[in-house]
Order: structure tokens, then C-alpha cells, then sequence
């Protein structure tokens, strides 16, 4: 076997491994430049050799990299760098379709000492690791996850939240606000005749009334608010951050919005309306169940005083 490596070969590996080698000595100069990065950064070996590496590239996060290249010169150790942390070092461009949502490579880094006969480090080599397909494949799994997540979070009618969350949401909301002092406020809507909607018009129909109730109570709230389906023709408001006050101006605004005008199912056009009971957290509730029973019971109150109105459940009632 051979005693030493042939000529050429290492310099030969360096230029076709499909890895990104360069190295600079602790000056920062550019002493090694291999193909990869020649090909993707469209700069040549004889254009960036002995240049400072931050004057030939002023884009590159000199701060970052400094601590990098110190360290390994300091703890003459490997360090590494996770694409995680860093999307990329270099802004090279990629072969993959730009639906993956990638704008340039990712790349994970190593940072390797170089050191000589007495042990000193003289230079720090970089290698740079195109990532990208991996990268793509994580973010694609992990948008499919919380796709997953948020489907399990919905009623499969209506696409407000369902029961379950809406239920982690009051238990997460009511204990922030008991903890803080903020004021939280829940609204329990019920739509009026329903029954006689599903009776007269089918229950096809009906499903329509749910899915357009839904979709006028989530335009008439903020983005932190939480609207889900409580169950049957019932539907929460959760109002995190809201006193009485404006929780009124809210349950209003959802309730003439679904009452403003008719749901058209087919050729027949379908009157609706909502009762609203309102609650507010006070300092004697114990548990988001006590919100939600002081809602409920301003619901009936709105229900047995003729309906298509917002009741105020106050403390004491």
C-alpha cells in the first residue's frame, strides 16, 4: 500500500466534495476556497484568496462569526452551527422549486481548528453543509403537524373551535386573569328557533344557519378573542382583556350582525337571530365554570324576556 497520499488527491476531494470548504488564518484571511463555494457564490478561487474574508463578503454576520472563529482558536475545539439557529451563513441560492418556501440555502457550519506541530492553531476551517432538502422536509411536517393540531381544535361544521378547546382556552384565560387582576368577560350566544328552523327548512339547512352564525360572529371580534361552538345551536365568546363595559359593545355588535339579514339556503331566505347572556369575572368565582354558569344563566333570562337581545348577568344575580 501506498506510504504517503498521491499528489493532487486531497486538493482533488476538497474541489469535487459536495461540501462547501473554505479556511481562514487569525487574521480572517482567505487562504482556501474550494469549488462548491466558488460555484455558488459565482466567485472564483484567484478573486477572494488572501483577501480579509469579511471585505470580500461585508454581508456575512461579522459579530457571529468573530466569536465563532475565536472560539475554536480559544478551545481548539469543533463548534457547530444548526440551520436552526442560523438559516445560513452565506446567501447562496438553491436548485429547489421555491414553493418549498426556502428563499436561499440552508445551511448547517462547522467550525474546525487547524493546528500545527506545537499545538497551536494557525487557522480555522469552515465547512458549509447544504441543508436544504431537509430543511423543506421539516418545515413541510411541521406546518402538516399544526395543521393536524388545529383541525383537531375545530368543529367540523361551523370551522369555529370546538368544545374541547374552548374549554382549555376559559381554564387558561379565567387562571391569567384571576392571577394579573385583568378583566375577562364570556358571552354565550343560543340561536332563537332554532328547532323550528331545522323543523320547517331541514336539517341541511340548518347547517347552513350554524356554518353563516359562525362566520358573522368570528368577523364581529378581535383576533385575540376566541369564538367556538359550545354545543347544538350554542356558541362562546371568549374575551380576554374586556370588562363589562365592552363586552356589551361587542355581544351588541354580534347580535344585530346575525339578525341584519337572512341566511339564503336555496331559494328560501331564512330570518335569524341570537340571544346573548354576558358575564364578567368577579372576584368571588372560583373556576371558569362559575363564568360560564353566570353566562348561562344571563342566556335564559335573555331567552324568557322575548329573545334577540343581550343580558347582562351581574354579580350577586
Amino acid at each position: 500500500m501506498p506510504s504517503s497520499v498521491p499528489e493532487g488527491l486531497l486538493e482533488f476531494i476538497v474541489d469535487r466534495i459536495n461540501v462547501g470548504i473554505l479556511a481562514v488564518d487569525r487574521a480572517y484571511r482567505i487562504i482556501l476556497w474550494n469549488e462548491f463555494m466558488a460555484s455558488y457564490s459565482e466567485r472564483p478561487a484567484r478573486e477572494v484568496l488572501g483577501r480579509d474574508l469579511f471585505e470580500a463578503f461585508p454581508e456575512l454576520p461579522r459579530k457571529w462569526m468573530e466569536r465563532k472563529i475565536t472560539g475554536a482558536v480559544v478551545l481548539k475545539n469543533f463548534s457547530f452551527a444548526s440551520w436552526k439557529q442560523r438559516p445560513y451563513l452565506f446567501r447562496f441560492n438553491h436548485n429547489r422549486p421555491i414553493t418549498g418556501g426556502i428563499d436561499h440555502m440552508r445551511q448547517d457550519i462547522t467550525f474546525m481548528p487547524v493546528m500545527d506541530g506545537q499545538g497551536e492553531v494557525t487557522h480555522v476551517c469552515i465547512y458549509i453543509y447544504d441543508v436544504t432538502d431537509t430543511a423543506v422536509y421539516q418545515t413541510m411536517l411541521q406546518d402538516a403537524l399544526r395543521r393536524l393540531a388545529e383541525s383537531n381544535n375545530r368543529d367540523g361544521l361551523t370551522g369555529v373551535y370546538n368544545r374541547r378547546y374552548l374549554e382549555e382556552s376559559l381554564e387558561y384565560e379565567f387562571t391569567r386573569a384571576r392571577r394579573y387582576g385583568h378583566p375577562l368577560s364570556v358571552l354565550l350566544l343560543d340561536l332563537d328557533h332554532f328547532k323550528r328552523i331545522n323543523d320547517t327548512h331541514g336539517h341541511l339547512a340548518g347547517d347552513e344557519v350554524l356554518r353563516q352564525a359562525a362566520q358573522r360572529i368570528t368577523s364581529a371580534v378581535r383576533n385575540v378573542d376566541v369564538v367556538g361552538r359550545y354545543g347544538g345551536e350554542e356558541f362562546l365568546v371568549l374575551l380576554p382583556e374586556t370588562d363589562s363595559e365592552g363586552a356589551q359593545v361587542v355581544a351588541e355588535r354580534i347580535r344585530s350582525l346575525i339578525a341584519a339579514q337572512p341566511v339564503v339556503y336555496g331559494d328560501t331566505a331564512i330570518d335569524i337571530s341570537t340571544s346573548v347572556g354576558l358575564a364578567t369575572l368577579d372576584e368571588r368565582m372560583a373556576a371558569y365554570t362559575d363564568l360560564v354558569e353566570r353566562a348561562d344563566g344571563a342566556l335564559y333570562r335573555a331567552k324568557d324576556g322575548g329573545r334577540n337581545q343581550v343580558v347582562v348577568q351581574v354579580a350577586g344575580e
